[in-house]
């Protein structure tokens, strides 16, 4: 589409040209277009015509919605999930329990045959506050989807 669109104004460039030159200026997404066309505007000025301008409320309004989270320190916010790992002849299902600290990035998992709260609880009981009484931190928030 890029190549056709430079094609109308005189520039004969293929897609796997265009793709290239993303790739050499670290641009080959979208969001880090994006990004670059901010910063493009914030440094030189430019006017953007209306899909730029669509373009970047877009990227404004999935940057609010889905935020990163902020966190302060190491045991100020854990996020813990289910994971269905596989089946084992013999065994049956088997799920895997992950904890991962969102500011250090430590991660404690456990494996087990069943997904219950059981197993979810298991885990912090087990792994999680034990290691972080070890450190003397404490664990002030643990972020869950509720088993969905």
């Amino acid at each position: 589409r890029t190549s056709n669109e430079l094609r109308k104004k005189g520039v004969f460039v293929s897609g796997s040209g265009v793709r290239s030159i993303w790739l050499r200026h670290d641009l080959e997404n979208f969001k880090k277009r994006l990004k670059a066309l901010e910063a493009k505007v914030a440094q030189d000025g430019i006017e953007l015509n209306d899909q730029q301008i669509a373009a970047l409320e877009r990227k404004h309004e999935d940057d609010v919605a889905c935020g990163e989270i902020e966190t302060a320190h190491p045991g100020y916010l854990g996020a813990q999930d289910t994971f269905y790992v596989g089946n084992l002849k013999g065994v049956g299902r088997i799920y895997q329990q992950t904890f991962i600290d969102t500011y250090s990035k430590v991660v404690h998992c456990k494996r087990y045959t069943t997904k219950t709260p059981i197993t979810a609880a298991d885990l912090l009981n087990d792994r999680v506050l034990p290691f972080y009484q070890s450190q003397d931190l404490p664990m002030l928030r643990i972020l869950t989807d509720r088993g969905t």
